[in-house]
C-alpha cells in the first residue's frame, strides 16, 4: 500500500535546456507559487502559450512529463509553427487540485488569468504586451483552459483542451476517495465549460478540444461537442486512440500548437468570431 494517494516524479528523458523557473509571491493566492517558462531557441517569440496541468501535477509537469518544450522547438525548427514561448504555472497547489476556480481562501482563477503573465513579463522583457496569448491544458487543466479562455477573450486569443474535465462535478473522479466535499465547500462557485462558452459566445474566436477514445472523460467531451453543435457554435472537436495518460498528451499537444499557429500566421483572422 503506497504511503501517498498521489506521488508524481518527472520523466528523466526530458532535458532542461531552455527552461527557466520563477517563484513569485502571489497576491491572489496569498502565498508563493511557481512557474516554468520555455523560450524558443535563438528567436524572439511571436506568441505566448499558457499550459495548465491536471490534478496531482504542478508547474513542471507539461515540460518534464509531457516534453512540450521539445515538441514546440521541433515544430519551430521544422518551420511548422512560429516561435512560441511556453508559460507553465502551478494551479496554486490546493489539495489534489484547485480546479483553477476562485476559492474563499485564494483566487486561483485570478492567478492564472492575470498574475501569471504579469509575473513572467516582469522578469522577461522579451514577453511583450503585443504578443497574442493562448491557453491550453489537460484534464483539470483542460477545464481551466477552456473555462478561462471562454471567460476572458480579451486576455486569451483562443483556447484548447486535451482530455478535459467539462464540468466541476467531474473533479470528484480524480480526488482521493472520490470525495469532493472539501473542494465544494472551498470554491466560491461551480461552473461548466459550456456555461462559460454560452455566456461569452459573441466574443469568442474559434477554439478546439480533443479526447482519447479510451479516456474516462470521452463521453463528457462528446456531450459538450453535441451541445455546442446544438447551439450552432463553431469549434473543432477531435478524437484519437488513447486514454487519460501522458503518452496521449505528449503526442496530441502538437495539434493544439498547430491550431494556435493559424492565428499567428493570419490563416484564421484573430478578430473572427464564432
Amino acid at each position: 500500500m503506497p504511503a501517498f494517494f498521489s506521488n508524481e516524479i518527472s520523466n528523466g528523458s526530458f532535458k532542461l535546456e531552455g527552461l527557466r523557473f520563477i517563484t513569485v509571491k502571489s497576491k491572489a493566492l496569498k502565498t508563493r507559487a511557481d512557474i516554468t517558462v520555455y523560450l524558443p531557441q535563438n528567436e524572439l517569440p511571436k506568441a505566448v502559450v499558457i499550459l495548465l496541468h491536471g490534478v496531482y501535477g504542478s508547474h513542471w509537469a507539461w515540460a518534464l512529463n509531457g516534453g512540450v518544450h521539445t515538441t514546440t522547438q521541433r515544430l519551430i525548427d521544422e518551420n511548422k509553427i512560429e516561435p512560441m514561448a511556453l508559460i507553465m504555472p502551478s494551479d496554486g497547489m490546493y489539495d489534489d487540485g484547485s480546479a483553477y476556480l476562485p476559492h474563499a481562501s485564494a483566487d486561483y482563477e485570478k492567478w492564472i488569468s492575470t498574475e501569471v503573465i504579469q509575473a513572467v513579463k516582469e522578469k522577461m522583457d522579451i514577453i511583450t504586451d503585443d504578443l497574442p496569448v493562448f491557453i491550453t491544458g489537460l484534464s483539470m487543466g483542460g477545464y481551466g483552459a477552456m473555462r478561462l479562455g471562454a471567460k476572458y477573450p480579451d486576455v486569451f486569443t483562443t483556447f484548447s483542451g486535451l482530455s478535459s474535465i467539462t464540468d466541476f462535478n467531474q473533479m470528484k473522479l480524480f480526488l482521493e476517495n472520490n470525495d469532493d466535499s472539501d473542494l465544494k465547500q472551498s470554491v466560491l462557485y461551480q461552473e461548466s465549460v459550456l456555461q462559460c462558452i454560452l455566456a461569452n459566445k459573441n466574443s469568442l474566436r474559434n477554439f478546439r478540444f480533443d479526447c482519447g477514445t479510451e479516456d474516462l472523460l470521452v463521453d463528457f467531451n462528446r456531450a459538450l461537442h453535441q451541445e455546442l453543435l446544438s447551439h450552432n457554435l463553431t469549434h473543432i472537436y477531435k478524437e484519437y486512440p488513447g486514454g487519460h495518460q501522458w503518452i496521449y498528451w505528449q503526442q496530441h499537444i502538437e495539434e493544439t500548437l498547430l491550431f494556435f499557429n493559424q492565428f499567428i500566421k493570419g490563416i484564421v483572422e484573430p478578430g473572427s468570431r464564432i
